[in-house]
């Protein structure tokens, strides 16, 4: 029998993101709007299209996330992502975090499962691999690092 060997993570790019206020809808649902930012990487380049979204909820101290939006590469192809993920903090690091304060990664748990989606030949590793984000606030953005699992 043969052993599996332990998944790599390979940097791919960064996404920062720019959102809107997030509107409450109703029993704990909420939607963020984005409206632009930025794509940088070794893999990767080009811009967060505005005009997806994100759609949360909360139960007890875990947030659930559900987003849809869509990136465009340098090149003008455009890729669509659905970016699934949980949030979760302690309640003195939500007060930090509410307060304005910029917190690393590794304060809370801010992780996502993308799935992307395109028929551009130069993209199409991005909807044939697994992928896993890693995801911040920082200076008013979301931040989130994307890596391939190899």
């Amino acid at each position: 029998m043969f052993e599996l060997p332990d998944p790599r993570l390979v940097f791919a790019f960064e996404a920062r993101v720019d959102v809107a206020e997030t509107l409450l809808i109703d029993g704990g649902l909420m939607f963020t709007p984005i409206t632009g930012g930025t794509v940088d990487g070794p893999r990767l380049t080009g811009k967060v299209l505005a005009g997806g979204g994100d759609w949360s909820t909360t139960s007890g101290d875990v947030t659930a996330l559900d987003a849809r939006y869509l990136l465009q590469a340098s090149d003008g192809a455009v890729i669509d992502i659905h970016n699934r993920g949980f949030w979760r903090a302690t309640p003195e690091i939500d007060a930090r975090i509410e307060a304005g304060e910029d917190l690393p990664e590794t304060e809370y748990y801010y992780r996502t499962s993308p799935v992307f989606h395109t028929d551009a030949p130069a993209h199409r590793w991005l909807a044939s691999s697994v992928f896993v984000g890693l995801a911040r606030g920082e200076n008013g953005q979301v931040c989130i690092r994307f890596f391939e699992v190899l």
